[in-house]
């Protein structure tokens, strides 16, 4: 454990990194980071085992959790399995807690400036509520900048939301799910990474990085669809997971570009609040960037779907000098 200089202003600091026995310990900590920032609870505790868990971290140099006295106030991670130049980071803190965070951001970014060694135009980005706990003068003083802009929305699926009917297949669009077949499975990546190429902050992942990525492990495949059309082929893919307790979610919802705009996207959608719904699933929600330029945040509004709340993700130039 490593300690900061007594501080007069408050409790000792201390820091070390995480280890898979923290992982409730963590799960708490962003509970009541998210009580703060969106009013209740949303994180699992196998999300946060997961992470602990990612096969491309080094959870001796690539975490850390901030104490004070036995309090966990702060956790941080980085990892670097998106693509030469980038490293993604989490920095989460308790609201007040301004060393914590400083300290934390300082060992991600020099982390960070290692893992990136050698790479020209290297950048750490990390996304924060719009109303983070974190001080933003703290990033923004150290040189971070906003760069993008995501929003959560959701939809709720109760009988009396009035979910659309799913209408008449466009195109004679057929779908069907991975399930067991792993040639489908492999489908689903290509599709995912055909659709998604064009996006903002979309990493190009092989087939077995992306399983890792996704924990796949914990992934229901029978929630995971192809749609296709008989001019057309595999057209789209919706990436679906019931692992998490507040929502069902949709993590991806892709159509391939030369077929948009013919209701592939809307149809796939309201499949999915059928399924869940089917399921036992009052809400649904999903990530969208504000800026995608496929018009997926109108389609969604179109469909019902609203805010719920939103994050920014904050880029920060990794100097070799600091």
């Amino acid at each position: 454990m490593t300690e900061a200089p007594y501080d007069r202003r408050g409790p000792q600091l201390t820091v070390r990194p995480a280890g898979p026995g923290d992982a409730a310990d963590i799960c708490a900590l962003l509970n009541a980071v998210d009580v703060a920032e969106i009013g209740r609870p949303e994180t699992d505790l196998g999300t946060v085992e997961a992470d602990l868990n990612r096969f491309d971290t080094d959870l001796a140099a690539d975490s850390w959790l901030a104490f004070e006295g036995s309090r966990l106030v702060a956790y941080a991670l980085v990892w670097a399995d998106s693509g030469p130049g980038r490293v993604d980071g989490d920095h989460y803190v308790l609201p007040g807690r301004p060393r914590a965070a400083l300290r934390l951001l300082e060992l991600m970014e020099h982390r960070a400036r290692e893992l990136a060694a050698g790479t020209p135009s290297a950048a750490l980005r990390i996304q924060l509520n719009v109303r983070p706990t974190l001080d933003l003068s703290l990033l923004t003083g150290r040189g971070y900048r906003g760069v993008r802009r995501y929003q959560v929305m959701t939809r709720a699926l109760s009988p009396a939301a009035g979910l659309p009917p799913a209408g008449r297949p466009p195109l004679g669009l057929v779908l069907r799910h991975c399930g067991d077949d792993e040639a489908d499975r492999r489908r689903a990546h290509a599709l995912v990474e055909q659709t998604f190429a064009g996006h903002f902050g979309h990493a190009v992942r092989a087939y077995e990085p992306w399983l890792e990525h996704l924990d796949a492990r914990a992934l229901d495949w029978s929630l995971v669809w192809i749609a296709s059309t008989p001019a057309g082929g595999d057209v789209a893919v919706m990436l679906t997971r019931d692992d998490r307790t507040s929502m069902g979610w949709i993590s991806h919802l892709g159509v391939r570009e030369d077929l948009r705009g013919h209701g592939i996207g809307g149809h796939l959608l309201r499949h999915g609040f059928a399924a869940y719904a089917a399921r036992g699933r009052d809400t649904l929600g999903l990530g969208v960037d504000t800026h995608n330029e496929t018009g997926a945040l109108a389609l969604y509004e179109a469909h019902g779907m609203a805010l719920h709340y939103a994050v920014d993700t904050w880029e920060l130039a990794l100097h070799p000098q600091g």
